[in-house]
Formats: C-alpha cells, structure tokens, sequence
C-alpha cells in the first residue's frame, strides 16, 4: 500500500509516536498494584505470561482482571472499563450469563467430569441440531480440536490427503492450516513455532473470493476438504463477494471434497450463524468459544449422509488411537453450559439486542472516519464490528495482510482503553454483547474521535 513516507495510515509517524509514548505513560500511571503484582508473580511463568498471546496486547504490560460482569472488567487497580473485546468472542454473550453461571453452580454439585453422557447431554444434542440444522455432533474443548477432527474426518472418508484453507486464514492452531501463498505457491507460515513437517503435502491455499484458485486447487485430485470462515476474520475482516460461498458449495460438490464452515467468531451473524442466517450447505460445521456462554467447548456435526460414510469407514478398524478426542471433552460441566446457553442465552431476542447496538456503533464509527477525513473503513458482522485503517472493501487475504497497521493499531488500542474502552488486541475487532448498553457505545464512539482528533489534527 502506497502511501507518503512521512504518512502511516494517512498519520504523521511522528505524532503517532508522541501519543503513543503519551498513552503508555498513562496506562502505567494509572495501575501502580498491576506493576507491583506482576514484578512479584509473573516470574512463575514463560516469559511472564501463563499465555504466550497475552503478550500481544499493546498496553505496557497485562492488566489484571479482579472482577467481570455483564459488559464490564475491572483491574485490580479498580480501573473500570467496558468490555467490547469480550475475551475474542468467548463470553460474547456477556461475562457470567445468569443461566450459564446457575449451571455450573448446580453442576459443580454433582461432579465436573466422569467419561460419560448424561440428561443434560441428549438435551443438547436437540438443541444444537434446532439451532444450527441436521448434523450429527461431537463435542470438543476448542475449536482447535473441533477442526482437526473434521479435517482427520474428511480425509478418511474421501481418500484424499489435503485440506484447502485460504491466504490469511484463521481456523486456531490447527497445524494443516498454517499455510499461506508466495508468490503463488502454497508455503509453511515462517511464523510457525518448531515446525519440522513439510505442510504442503498435507495442505493447500487458496485465494479468499477467488473461485478460479479454488477450482484450480481441486483438479489437482488431492484436495479431501475446503475449510473456511464464512468471512475472514483475525486478517482485517474480509466479507465473501456475491456468489462466492455458492461457488464454493458447487465446486466441491463436483470435486468430490467435503465442505467444511468454522463459524467461530462468525457466531456473531445472527441465531444459526452465518450459515443459518445466509443459508450455506455445509457437510461439516464447527463452532466455538461463546457456544457454551464462555465455558471451553467447542461442537462440530456432520451432515447425516457423510455421518454413515464415516460409520462405515470405521466398521470393523481397531478401536482407539484415532488421533480424535481428549479425556476432558464431552464433560457433564459442558453440556449444562451448552444446554443453558442454547435454550436461554443464544435466542434471536438477544441477537436482535446484538445487532442494534453493533448497527450504532458501526454508523458512530463511520461517521467519526468520514469527519476526520481518514483513509480508513468500517467493516460488521451481525454484532461483530471492526475499524480498519486502510481504505476498502477488503478483497482477499493478501489486502487483508497489506491493510493491517500495527503501530497505529497498538496506539489506538491503549488509548481507547484509557478512556474506559478495551477492545480486542488481534487487529481492531470489537463485540456487542447483549449486556452492552447504548451508552457504552456512544462513550467508545466519543473515546474513538477523541483519539482521531489527535491523530489526524
């Protein structure tokens, strides 16, 4: 992306640097017994951190979270902030929602984990299928695992040995889709941590809105399944062109590969996803994060045709060492969040709530980037909203990668979160949770052009 050397994202980089040194000072200012904590107990950890990514948020270091309801968190330094990050989809139905948190108190009664079903369990299984379409399911504690399995599904079932992800995907930290192009090829991400496994023979990329690479990949016999977000999200949020999910939908079809949707943080769209809310046809479908109100689980179902294919693939093969499932998944605890979340949290009344605000913020949002003249754009979701600092819409991944602009993106973050609003630290996403009032939005709107009066005065 072309732009004035002088210029970042349309800012003077040496302004950008005088507020961001400015906003660090007074995050720092502001949580004197953080500071203290930290120096006297992170020292127990990897690098002082219990996970490596919480090093990824831009303020001078972590705050430490004392107490979080509804939309809301609070430091131990009694800092009070509104939450729109709500833990990068995990609780973004609110913190502790009543019916989520009376569960697990009467759950806790009776035991966290014992290997076998329960009531709870087949009440689930109804709810998940009422809510998100005839599939058969499995549970998962991540939808790391949930996609792994799908894939390992996938390639019993049609023979095949690659899955096809897109430039710039986000499906967790499943190994066959840390994959990107260069110069055309499909390549390891450089970025992958101790890979020693040449991935390509197990994977391949594609081009997001790009039938023609998608085809391309599937002539080539190999391909077992087309994994995908229904937009691209974790890259600069990236919407699908007209026709395209279609696209995908025949292509595969025709291939012979299975279709495989990761709803993860597409959730957002609307009740049933943004498979239920556009009508996508996948064979495989995965959801994570929030589906249990915030309790780690994640489910992934099979269409009932591909479910007897993967019966009969494993009629009569020796039981065990599949490569599938954990010890902890499928725990009692599970199934009464998902049970309490599907029947009384995820309902369209709160959807409906959802999407109003994230309309509000997505205008206030908007309107602020036009009056300040930024070369910017907003993108949203059903109830997830992002600001992007680069012009748009966003066409593919590699736009996606070109649009992402830490330095401005970092500064924008710790400012926004010293007037009082945390967003998410993977680019500029934010949540609408149905705890969320108008006057969280309106003060994240004010807090945002406030900042931009700044940057671009």
């Amino acid at each position: 992306m072309n732009q004035h050397p002088d210029l970042i994202a349309g800012i003077a980089r040496t302004r950008l640097k005088t507020i961001a040194k400015r906003e660090a000072e007074r995050f720092a200012k502001a949580r004197p017994k953080t500071r203290a904590a930290l120096a006297g107990g992170a020292d127990a950890y990897l690098d002082a951190v219990p996970m490596h990514w919480m090093k990824d948020w831009p303020m001078p270091f972590p705050m430490l979270v004392e107490t979080a309801r509804g939309a809301r968190l609070t430091d131990i330094d009694g800092n009070e902030v509104d939450d729109f990050c709500l833990g990068d989809t995990g609780s973004m139905f609110g913190h502790s929602p009543e019916p989520v948190a009376k569960a697990i108190r009467k759950q806790a009664r009776y035991g966290l984990t014992y290997m076998l079903p329960t009531e709870a369990a087949l009440e689930a299984g109804r709810l998940l299928t009422e809510r998100f379409g005839e599939f058969h399911w499995q549970i998962a504690t991540t939808a790391t695992d949930a996609n792994r399995f799908a894939i390992r599904v996938a390639r019993a079932v049609t023979g095949k040995p690659k899955v096809l992800v897109f430039h710039g995907c986000y499906h967790g930290t499943v190994d066959d889709a840390m994959v990107e192009l260069a110069n055309g090829k499909t390549v390891t991400r450089p970025g992958l941590t101790g890979q020693v496994a040449d991935l390509t023979k197990v994977a391949a990329c594609a081009e997001f809105n790009d039938l023609d690479s998608v085809e391309a990949a599937l002539k080539t016999g190999e391909i077992a399944a087309i994994l995908t977000e229904p937009v691209m999200t974790n890259s600069c949020m990236v919407l699908p062109e007209p026709g395209f999910h279609d696209g995908l939908r025949k292509l595969a079809t025709k291939h012979g590969a299975l279709l495989i949707i990761d709803e993860t943080h597409t959730i957002s769209s609307g009740l049933g996803g943004y498979t239920g809310v556009h009508g996508l046809d996948p064979d495989i479908f995965v959801v994570g994060k929030c589906v249990a109100g915030g309790m780690p689980t994640a489910v992934w179902g099979l269409r009932p045709k591909l479910a007897k294919a993967y019966i009969r693939y494993n009629a009569g093969r020796a039981s065990g060492h599949s490569g599938m499932g954990t010890t902890l998944s499928a725990n009692p605890m599970q199934f009464a969040c998902l049970r309490a979340t599907l029947a009384e949290v995820m309902t369209k009344a709160t959807y409906d709530h959802m999407e109003k605000g994230a309309e509000r913020l997505y205008s206030g949002l908007k309107r602020v980037i036009e009056a300040h003249g930024a070369p910017w754009h907003v993108v949203r979701v059903g109830a997830r909203v992002e600001f992007i600092c680069a012009p748009g819409p966003l066409k593919n991944g590699t736009e996606a990668g070109a649009a992402h602009m830490p330095e401005v993106e970092a500064t924008l973050h710790t400012a926004l979160l010293n007037r009082g609003c945390l967003i998410a630290p993977f680019h500029n996403m934010m949540l609408v949770s149905p705890a969320t009032k108008k006057r969280q939005i309106d003060q994240l709107i004010a807090a945002f052009d406030a900042i931009l009066s700044e940057l671009f005065a």
